[in-house]
């Protein structure tokens, strides 16, 4: 029987442990905003559109709202033992009538500050996320990455990710 649809409340979601480092995984509250756009931004193939200018911070924040207000949504962020933002992801529980009506997870907008690329943390908030999607009863786990990302398509393949379907996007 499938779980509820519904990510917990708590902000606080897990501890993670890659290459002996610590790391806090948490729901992202609204201070997070401004660090979870600079990981956007950062890289190449979003920094014309994605901007971590104070002033452009208005939309991003509606956007957060919507988010943190729909329980089949969840925004991500981990912090180091610093308590500095260093990665984040969105998760979002799709009900379908496919594969028996069965629900999805989907992942997007991993992203890991680039020092800390390569130690671990991105395979294990995946891994939290696979596991959370399993919990809250998805028969199975998609996301989309940019035809250019072709470091981060190894890196999902070699979490067992499979690039089965063609995507297509209408920018309006």
């Amino acid at each position: 029987m499938a779980q509820e649809n519904n990510f917990p409340r708590s902000t606080a979601l897990a501890n993670l442990a890659p290459a002996g480092r610590s790391f806090v995984l948490r729901r992202a509250q609204e201070s997070d905003v401004g660090p979870i756009v600079g990981l956007l931004a950062a890289e190449q193939l979003r920094a014309a559109v994605d901007s971590a200018a104070p002033e452009r911070r208005g939309p991003y924040l509606a956007a957060f709202h919507a988010i943190a207000a729909d329980p089949a949504h969840l925004l991500c962020v981990v912090d180091d033992d610093a308590g500095t933002v260093v990665a984040t992801m969105q998760l979002s529980l799709l009900p379908g009538l496919a594969r028996g009506g069965s629900a999805r997870l989907q992942i997007e907008a991993v992203r890991v500050a680039g020092r800390l690329r390569g130690n671990g943390l991105g395979s294990a908030m995946i891994g939290w996320a696979v596991a959370e999607g399993r919990r809250r009863g998805a028969v199975l786990v998609q996301l989309t990455s940019d035809l250019s990302r072709t470091d981060a398509h190894r890196f999902y393949e070699r979490l067992g990710f499979v690039h089965s379907h063609a995507g297509f996007k209408l920018v309006l």
